[in-house]
């Protein structure tokens, strides 16, 4: 049965994927639109794009100290650029998950990763929009041959134990959204069964190296 490609949609305009922490701004990339249907969003990052992202008034970023000073600290957002590989991302509709297909330095997959997170809106300001989620901090990993492993399970545990100041309240429903994925990553079921593994962007598609008007609007809630 041929792969399903993903659905051409006309959105001429940076789509930003942001993660809130509360009602704070804490990470923001500029995405091309590859397809939006009933099955869901999927999102292209490039390699070099402007993206923005929160680190303390001193430089560090979230993971680089305990959760427990981070709360302490003054923070603010700073624009830099994406280094890592290009990502290409799903956000399902009936799922509180997205999917990042991850590839090599010669743009060959070589993993999903499962970032749980909360859908929390979608938002059209009109020369931009953009899809705000709480990200959950729990994730999968999945190899090719769809071997998983749970990640950052001890972070995750690490803020549940400040609920003052932690932006995620249910711990329950987060693990068992997890192991609903696993039960479609273990049985090959999409997006697992290898569609888009061999996604490849238009080679005109360019690298958005500033954000666009509108990136730091306030939360959507």
């Amino acid at each position: 049965m041929p792969r399903p490609k993903p659905a051409a949609v006309p959105w001429p305009k940076p789509v930003l994927y942001r993660h809130i922490a509360g009602d704070r701004v804490v990470s923001v990339r500029p995405c091309r639109v590859v397809g939006d249907d009933d099955r869901g969003l999927l999102l292209w990052l490039p390699r070099g794009s402007a993206v923005a992202t929160e680190v303390a008034v001193d430089g560090r970023g979230v993971r680089d100290m305990p959760f427990t000073e981070w709360v302490t600290l003054r923070r603010r957002l700073v624009e830099t650029t994406w280094q890592g590989p290009a990502i290409l991302k799903f956000l399902p509709r009936d799922g509180r998950y997205s999917i990042w297909f991850f590839r090599d330095d010669q743009d060959r997959f070589t993993a999903w990763y499962v970032n749980l997170e909360e859908p929390l809106a979608r938002w059209d300001d009109g020369p931009v929009a953009g899809v705000d989620v709480i990200d959950q901090d729990l994730d999968i990993v999945v190899a090719p041959d769809r071997s998983w492993r749970w990640k950052d399970e001890d972070e995750f545990a690490e803020r549940l134990a400040l609920p003052e100041h932690y932006w995620v309240s249910d711990e329950a429903a987060v693990w068992a959204e997890g192991h609903r994925v696993i039960e479609l990553i273990e049985a090959g079921k999409f997006p697992f069964d290898g569609t888009w593994t061999d996604f490849h962007p238009d080679p005109d598609w360019p690298a958005p190296h500033v954000l666009p008007p509108g990136w730091d609007r306030p939360a959507c809630r």
